[in-house]
């Protein structure tokens, strides 16, 4: 992680514990002990005064008090302070590590009371972040009027990695990448592969690297995970996976994941069949033939062969795929992909999901890198003028039957969706999507987004939940805008 730069800076943990009052109610979960004082270029309990700026993103208020979290954003510390109140008045900080869904056992940072006399009070600084952890973090400011109510503002965090729109989105959606498992929490296998590879994206064209622990550190710790190598049951699974491995071979140019990547390749292929005809299943124990399944095969065979020399065998696997799937019948009328073939092997009119608009592009894009063959951006211009049209909704992109959470797979479909526009933007005359897609990066900012930097599932704005999966979507976003 990026830890500010000081030739003196100590990274260590001190291993004592602080002596702090332990919280009930709505202000900290219950704990046995207190949290060990955490140091980055400072340590823990550092004195206000010392700090080289105050800002002040979060208020709240409280029995006519006033409950305020400081951030000093160039040493990435932060302290709580209240004021218009009296004596015994309590203040104090908590600090989370998973984006606010928990908080430090025995929090209470810097716990305390406004002194005899007195109608404000401050408590000391604390770092953010836990940089020899990989904890990335958040805080808020907590008070509590003597004998009254406890009040608390929304959490927040320094600017420290979070210097731009996208860096900042990053970093949000970091604070849910579990360190001990090494995978992003949520709720299905591929959609980690998705987060995964928003974050790679994010450091190749922000130029941040903080977050490139987390490629190394998701491949060791899950390489042997259910099939091995990426690979289960679900072929659309495993086409993501091999996705994001080909993103971390062209970040790191590390082999071992070009070779996963081609693991994840040949374990697709050999579930090629001739059911209506040809396609990739969707899964081992059936065969559904789906649009996302195999526009994945072709990005990805297109995409092993653009990188490993004298390649054939892959390139034919490209061919064989888009010959197919274009005559499948899944592009309907109105230059929209539907979800899949019914039994009748003749499209079965579901919906039009935005990441089956998305990854075509994207697998277009490289096969068209792999041929050379200009007819094949033109279809992809084709495709994308109608999507960009058809999916949006008051100028914004919506996913159809868009709902309010973020759990589950929708959340991450939109993501998807951009990453192929913006990739066959980059590639594209004139990039002609660039207005789209600022204009919904630009709605998302202004409308979608709290304290955090963290985003819900309306890009038009509305009241809904956060999530991993919003937030991996709406860093693709980001992403796709700035590059």
């Amino acid at each position: 992680m990026k830890s500010p730069s000081s030739a003196s800076a100590a990274f260590t943990i001190i291993l004592t514990t602080l002596s702090t009052l332990l919280a009930g109610g709505a202000s900290a979960p219950a704990a046995d002990a207190a949290p060990a004082v955490v140091c980055n270029t400072y340590c823990d309990a550092r004195d206000p005064a010392l700090s080289a700026g105050d800002r002040v993103p979060v208020t709240v208020a409280v029995s006519s008090r006033s409950i305020a979290l400081h951030f000093d954003d160039a040493g990435a510390m932060g302290w709580a302070s209240t004021d218009n109140g009296g004596p015994g008045d309590r203040v104090w900080l908590d600090r989370s590590m998973d984006g606010g869904r928990t908080w430090e056992s025995g929090s209470r940072l810097g716990d305390t009371a406004v002194p005899s006399g007195g109608r404000g009070w401050r408590t000391q600084m604390y770092n953010v972040d836990d940089w020899q952890s990989q904890g990335v973090g958040a805080l808020r400011a907590c008070g509590q009027p003597a004998g009254g109510a406890i009040a608390c503002t929304p959490w927040a965090r320094t600017t420290w990695n979070a210097g731009s729109r996208s860096t900042a989105a990053a970093t949000a959606l970091m604070m849910s990448f579990d360190r001990n498992s090494k995978l992003f929490g949520g709720d299905g296998w591929w959609t980690i592969a998705n987060a995964l590879t928003a974050i790679i994206d994010n450091i190749r064209i922000s130029g941040m690297g903080s977050y490139s622990y987390a490629v190394a550190d998701t491949y060791e710790k899950n390489v042997t995970a259910q099939g091995g190598q990426f690979r289960n049951e679900y072929l659309d699974d495993t086409g993501w996976w091999g996705l994001a491995w080909i993103a971390a071979y062209d970040l790191t140019g590390d082999r071992r994941y070009l070779d996963t990547a081609r693991a994840d390749a040949d374990h697709m292929y050999a579930n090629w069949n001739d059911t209506c005809g040809g396609g990739v299943r969707w899964n081992t124990n059936g065969n559904y033939k789906n649009a996302i399944t195999n526009e994945l095969f072709l990005q990805l065979t297109s995409a092993l062969h653009n990188r490993i020399p004298g390649d054939t065998a892959y390139l034919d696997r490209a061919k064989r795929e888009w010959s197919w799937f274009r005559n499948s019948g899944m592009i309907n009328g109105d230059r929209m992909i539907n979800d899949g073939l019914g039994d009748d092997c003749a499209n079965n009119g579901q919906p039009t999901w935005t990441y089956n608009q998305g990854v075509i592009l994207g697998a277009l894009t490289e096969f068209h890198r792999a041929t050379g063959d200009p007819g094949l951006l033109a279809t992809a211009r084709d495709l994308a003028d109608a999507s960009t049209v058809r999916l949006q909704t008051d100028g914004v992109l919506r996913e159809p039957g868009e709902g309010d959470g973020c759990t589950g797979d929708g959340p991450s479909f939109k993501g998807a969706y951009v990453r192929g526009l913006g990739t066959l933007n980059r590639v594209s005359a004139g990039h002609p999507y660039t207005a789209a897609l600022t204009r919904w990066a630009n709605s998302a900012y202004d409308h979608n987004r709290n304290a955090l930097d963290q985003y819900g599932p309306h890009w038009a704005g509305g009241s809904a939940t956060t999530g991993y999966g919003c937030q991996q979507s709406v860093l693709d976003l980001l992403n796709a805008a700035a590059s």
